[in-house]
């Protein structure tokens, strides 16, 4: 990351040739040459690679650093032969300008059509902000099962961005006139695929936005809640202000305390949970004897039992973020019996905790919010069934495990009728009824359909 022209200062040179004294350091312009040329054959041999594959699926983010803002793009596949999932950078670019929906459009599809990959392309997956978002609901593809923001789904937050957004672009509103612009071919026209929301943000607005109904519904949670906090957040912030702090949490607690992130929420339960870990392991006079010493509010017996059960209750949601955070192992098919058994997981907790109770429910409504309609969509559904280690063991609910089921025999039986066209040559009467045939190739199919689903073992083969 080093700009070019450290190859040129007489430090450097002096470095190298004090190390091999027989080699000639390269100048600036060798070195830019190099490395546009191994850029070149490195992008060329990814477009191969690619025009091999069927279907693709791509990630997206957009951020802002050092007064810039980029755009990064990721194709994720699976290898034919061995079905293992392959990733690469499809581009890491910068943007001009503020980041609206219709820039990101205009960036996405010049990326897509570079790598030759329109068409291919599967799903996108973004975070909720409202420019990506928008840019999918005007330029995406939209179908009866990938409804991108429905009113119920989007929620406060998404709506609010939505609405500056709206206002900042009306703001800088500029009158030109509209002949020119229809005479010459600006490209304002876009094709984006199909979009899904990031199941990790979401999951990290649940926990960090939907929770705070809990402070609503609930009076005695919210002064708990508030008093708990607060003294963890003193703590926090005195450990990460003093080093003498610092030395006598280590003395006492024979652990540091972890400090919670503001972009992360799985970094405030780690936080929490360090404090509780403190105050098993050591006894709560080591985190009375350190509130003493930095003089500090202490914690009471009440809050330090919120606190625990906090943990306690917000262990499963920590869990399933990081299983859907997955790098290497997880597919679209884990979404949703991961989202399933986190509600089930959080029904049965209410019936044991004390405090949280509030904290439950704020959570379940959260989820229901921000992923109810993925949880009945039917290709989500069949994903989940069709990942071996969930098959159709995840859920009891058998109107559910129907939707899937019929989505991937719809798909088996067009396949079959696809691949019976291809080999015989049809009359227009026997293509017209071709619905309603059985023909063998989707007898086959039901059929190993039929095994796989009775098959014990959870191995891909």
């Amino acid at each position: 990351l080093h700009p070019l022209s450290v190859v040129e200062q007489q430090g450097f040179q002096a470095l190298v040739l004090h190390l091999q004294p027989d080699v000639s350091v390269m100048s600036r312009g060798t070195v830019k040459n190099r490395v546009e040329k191994a850029a070149l054959v490195m992008k060329n041999n990814l477009k191969a690679a690619l025009g091999k594959i069927e279907f693709i699926a791509t990630t997206t983010d957009c951020w802002t650093s050092h007064r810039r803002s980029f755009i990064g793009v990721t194709a994720h596949w699976l290898e034919p032969q061995t079905l293992q999932r392959q990733c690469a950078a499809l581009a890491c670019k910068q943007l001009k300008g503020p980041h609206t929906f219709s820039v990101l459009a205009s960036a996405l599809n010049e990326i897509h059509t570079e790598f030759n990959i329109r068409e291919k392309i599967t799903r996108t997956t973004t975070d909720n902000g409202s420019n990506f978002v928008k840019a999918f609901r005007v330029y995406g593809h939209v179908d009866e099962n990938n409804n991108l923001a429905p009113a119920a789904e989007s929620g406060k937050v998404d709506n609010d961005e939505e609405e500056e957004d709206e206002e900042t672009e009306n703001a800088d509103v500029e009158f030109v006139e509209a002949g020119a612009i229809l005479d010459e071919d600006d490209c304002l026209e876009y094709q984006l695929p199909k979009h899904h929301r990031c199941a990790c943000h979401l999951l990290n607005l649940v926990s960090t936005v939907d929770v705070s109904e809990a402070n609503i519904s609930s009076t005695v949670y919210k002064r708990l809640s508030r008093s708990s906090f607060a003294k963890c957040t003193s703590l926090w912030n005195k450990s990460a202000r003093s080093t003498i702090a610092a030395e006598v949490i280590e003395d006492k607690c024979k652990l540091q305390l972890l400090r919670p992130n503001d972009t992360r929420w799985n970094s405030l339960f780690l936080a929490v949970e360090r404090i509780i870990r403190i105050s098993r392991e050591q006894g709560e006079g080591a985190i009375a004897a350190v509130c003493s010493t930095l003089k500090i509010p202490m914690f009471s017996p009440v809050e330090l039992a919120f606190l625990a059960e906090y943990v306690k209750t917000m262990s499963p949601v920590a869990k399933a973020l990081d299983l859907l955070r997955g790098e290497s192992s997880v597919q679209m098919g884990w979404l949703v019996p991961t989202i399933t058994l986190l509600k089930a997981k959080l029904q049965h907790l209410h019936i044991s905790v004390k405090f949280c109770g509030p904290l439950v429910d704020a959570l379940l409504s959260g989820l229901e919010k921000r992923f109810g309609q993925m949880l009945t969509d039917p290709e989500l559904i069949a994903a989940a069934i069709l990942v071996p280690k969930f098959k159709t063991c995840w859920t009891s609910n058998e109107c559910i495990l129907k939707l899937g089921l019929d989505y991937i025999k719809s798909h088996l039986k067009e396949q079959a009728v696809e691949n019976q066209g291809e080999t015989s040559h049809s009359s227009e009467e026997d293509v017209f009824f071709s619905a309603i045939k059985q023909t063998p190739g989707s007898q086959e199919n039901a059929k190993q359909l039929e095994t796989y689903l009775g098959c014990p073992g959870d191995a891909m083969g």
